[in-house]
């Protein structure tokens, strides 16, 4: 395979990468989704790497950082190598289930081969932070949900409105797709969440989140968020709807 990967006009060389999914393929190898940083996901097939002696099986696992090299043109390539590059603990617990949950965010909306290096940046630091097996995921989350948003076209400035006037911690607000941070007065009463100025402050803040504040922003990422899924479920979401986690 060296000597394919060698002559290969189209090849990409170890590239920081992360797994986000691998289902069997054939007999012995897998398909695998990687998130990468200058290439955004790409599907992978990684030949034989199912086979006891194979030098990827122990390197392709998810919530690791790698450094992947593959060579193709068409929609599938060919994985070539997949190095660990180590560092992170495994996610375990709670922290395992929101890493599953940002891994289904990313598979459900982020187009392929579309490169995004700030939401790569944004996943790498998400996934550094829950190896940490915090208490409170929440802030974690919001912050991922945030830069997925952004990049998606969606996103809004968390310190002013959709008019450009300064957002108030004790006014009341509600998101409108299309137009962005209204006051609620401006709006119809059926329309959007309703949350507080001082949400978007603590967002913007990147820290803890207050409880009212927690659950008002987890509100207001699942409305958007449900818009641009067109409301199909997430299957994690569902694991940790008894726990209010997501």
């Amino acid at each position: 395979m060296a000597e394919t990967f060698a002559r290969s006009k189209q090849r990409v060389e170890a590239t920081p990468g992360w797994q986000l999914h691998g289902y069997p393929y054939k007999e012995t190898s897998l398909i695998v989704d990687i998130f990468t940083r200058d290439h955004g996901r790409v599907a992978l097939v990684a030949r034989g790497a199912r086979r006891p002696t194979s030098a990827l099986r122990g390197n392709l696992m998810a919530f690791q950082p790698l450094r992947v090299s593959w060579f193709g043109s068409g929609e599938l390539k060919t994985l070539h190598a997949a190095e660990w590059q180590g560092g992170v603990p495994q996610l375990s617990g709670l922290a395992l289930i929101c890493g599953f949950y940002l891994n289904e965010l990313l598979i459900k909306l982020l187009a392929r081969e579309d490169p995004a290096p700030g939401l790569f940046d944004a996943y790498s630091h998400a996934v550094g932070a829950l190896s940490m097996a915090p208490a409170d995921v929440e802030p974690i989350l919001r912050r991922f949900e945030l830069a997925l948003i952004n990049e998606l076209g969606y996103g809004f400035a968390l310190d002013q409105d959709a008019q450009g006037r300064p957002v108030q911690p004790l006014a009341d607000y509600r998101y409108l797709s299309g137009k962005g941070i209204l006051p609620v007065a401006e709006t119809r009463a059926a329309q959007g969440v309703t949350f507080q100025g001082a949400t978007l402050m603590a967002l913007a803040s990147g820290g803890a989140l207050e409880p009212q504040a927690a659950l008002q922003a987890k509100q207001l990422m699942r409305g958007i968020l449900g818009e641009l899924l067109a409301d199909a479920p997430l299957h994690t979401r569902k694991i940790l709807r008894d726990l209010h986690k997501l």
